[in-house]
This record gives C-alpha cells, structure tokens and sequence, in this order.
C-alpha cells in the first residue's frame, strides 16, 4: 500500500513538471501576464531592486526559477507585478507624479579617503549620514540609494527639497575628519521619474545628477524648474551664467541658492 502511494505521489510530481514547463502553457501564461497592470518584465535586476515587499519575493522567485521558466514563475511573477503596481498606485513615481530629485556627494572625498585611509572615510560617511538623513526625512524627503559619498533623495514639494539640502550642506560643514573639512554639495530638479524597483529613472534623474556634478562645495544648484516653484521671499537665487554641461537641455538654466 505505501509503495503504491509512493508511487502515485511520484507520478503526481511528475506530471505536474510536465505541465509546468509544457510551451503551450508557458505561452498562455506570459500571454496572460502582458495584459495585467504594472511592469510586464518584473522578474529582472533592475524591477527587483529594493528591500519592500513585492522586490524582495520577485528577487527570491527570480533567482529559483530562472534556469527553468515554466507556468508557475510566469504566475507567480504576474502576481507580484501587480502587487507591486497596487504599491506604487497608492505611493510615488511612475513617471505620471512630479517629484524633486535630488543628488548630493562630498567635495574632495576621494583624496581625504586616500590619504587617510577606509576607517577614518568610513567613519565620515556614517558621520555624513547621521546629518543629512534626518533633515531629508524631516523635509518629507526619501533616501532613494546611498552612492559612495554622496546619496539621491526625493522630494514630494521642491521649496522643502531646497531648504532640506541647504540644511544639510550646514550640517555638514560643522563635521570634521582630521585635517579636512567635509563640504557638500548637491542639486535640484523637478521632473517625472519613472520608478522601478526601488529606484527612480529617466532624463530628469540625471539632470539633477549633473546639477549636483556641477555644484560648488556647500552649494545647492537647482535648475529654473525649481525656482518657478520657489517663493521669491523665501530663497535667494544667481544664476549660473556658464551652464552647459553634456547631457542637459541647452535650454535649461541652474541658479545657486543662497
């Protein structure tokens, strides 16, 4: 009796891979998959990156399925896709919401770090962060990613981005490693990034990223998208008169806030 049941178990599993990986199924289950909300390639790197829910599954689902897709990765991955588009509807980015992106990293930290070696740059780096992190938060502000010595932020009102990224350019300056002092600086733009996974994409992603490239030590450089939305009484801005910086709109301009 119990060989018979083991047998039957065995031929159960059995046929169950066979329709799991049977084309014909695959192909309706994908086909099924394109037609529902969210990422239709949720399931790669760049969807799955992130620590929230429906990333951190899609990751671990990824990873066990992708030497072998069958029906059963194609519906566990639409699941999740649209759990994640669920997420997403009820929070920010999808290209459809405006946000001020933001980018900040330290003046002349690779040279302190060579000089004085990983455990004083680390050291900083967590000093670094124990000052910006909280303003951003306090601002309504997100800590999209961590980038070496610097961090990308978004912000869902751009008077509070300038005014938390001017607060953390201060509260940098007060820091001290040995015989340099930390200056930050950042920049600025509003745009419609468009999430993915646990990170944020497009044009205007990298044109706050250039802004901060472009960015003087304890600056913040914002593009003219910004100041429309700033209270004139509120900021004090110049603008950059050279600004022309590869991968920018010849048309944009940056002003300093001071």
């Amino acid at each position: 009796m119990a060989s018979e049941d083991a047998e039957g178990k065995r031929r159960w599993k059995e046929r169950a891979r066979e329709l799991d990986h049977d084309p014909r199924l695959v192909r309706a289950a994908r086909w099924m998959r394109d037609r529902l909300p969210g990422d239709r390639e949720f399931g790669d790197p760049l969807s799955t990156a992130g620590n929230e829910g429906p990333q951190a599954v899609g990751r671990r689902l990824a990873v066990l399925t992708e030497e072998r897709p069958g029906v059963m990765r194609e519906v566990g991955l639409g699941a999740l896709q649209v759990w994640q588009a669920v997420a997403e509807a009820q929070g920010r980015g999808r290209g459809d919401e405006e946000l001020a992106i933001g980018f900040t990293d330290l003046e002349g930290f690779s040279e302190f770090a060579l000089e004085a070696g990983d455990e004083a740059a680390i050291r900083l780096l967590r000093d670094v962060g124990h000052a910006v992190e909280p303003v951003v938060r306090a601002a309504g502000g997100e800590v999209v990613k961590r980038l070496g010595d610097g961090m990308m932020v978004v912000f869902d009102d751009a008077p509070a981005g300038v005014e938390a990224l001017r607060a953390a350019c201060s509260a940098v300056a007060e820091l001290q490693a040995q015989a340099y002092t930390p200056c930050l600086r950042a920049g600025l733009h509003v745009g419609r990034p468009r999430r993915l996974g646990g990170d944020y994409l497009g044009v205007d992603v990298n044109i706050a990223a250039r802004l901060a490239d472009e960015a003087a030590g304890g600056e913040v450089l914002v593009s003219d998208v910004v100041v429309e939305l700033l209270d004139d009484d509120a900021f004090e801005v110049k603008r950059r008169r050279r600004f022309k910086v590869k991968g920018v709109p010849r048309d944009l301009a940056a002003y300093a806030v001071t």
